[in-house]
């Protein structure tokens, strides 16, 4: 299971919402049925777990700043792609308790940097290492390619990932109406 430190002192090595297009982070997340909200620079940032720039959830709202480093939205997006309806309209700031959820999380959130331009699931990867996440074989990479068994079926199981070829699977149909 991944564990994760606060924030390092600089964040200008990750890659951050200011970094890409809102637009396509806004429609990423709305193929999935949830709200990206832009939040002022300065301002507090809704239902964020870790505070400061870390990207906040309430409900099917996923909050964001400019400064909000991607893997981060893509994290807590993640945690309220793989609830259902029901689970995802209470969730406010924390998303699960469990570690299965958040070992396949850490798998999507890569998945999901290959669906925006510009971003890659292996510059996610290696963000989440400079953020400080940390796994048992030493990164976020080694964890998606050869530690994530479980993780992997967790996803496949809920239509979310190929296990097999290990890629993520377009939304179901209706998924945008679920919010």
């Amino acid at each position: 299971m991944p564990s994760r430190r606060p924030a390092p002192t600089s964040i200008r090595s990750v890659l951050t919402l200011s970094d890409i297009a809102f637009a396509d982070a806004h429609d990423l997340l709305a193929r999935y049925g949830l709200q990206l909200h832009a939040v002022a620079d300065g301002v507090a940032i809704p239902g964020s777990y870790w505070g400061e720039c870390e990207a906040g959830l309430v409900g099917a709202n996923v909050y964001a700043r400019g400064d909000t480093p991607v893997h981060s939205l893509l994290h807590e997006a993640s945690h309220l792609i793989v609830l259902p309806p029901e689970r995802r309209a209470v969730v406010h700031t924390d998303a699960t308790d469990s570690v299965e959820e958040e070992d396949a999380v850490c798998v999507l959130q890569a998945l999901l940097g290959d669906a925006l331009p510009g971003v890659g699931r292996a510059r996610v990867l290696a963000d989440m290492d400079h953020w400080g996440y940390t796994f048992r074989l030493g990164s976020a990479q080694a964890y998606f390619d050869h530690d994530a068994d479980s993780a992997w079926q967790w996803l496949h199981a809920r239509g979310l990932a190929d296990a097999g070829r290990r890629v993520l699977l377009e939304p179901p149909f209706g998924a945008a109406d679920a919010a």
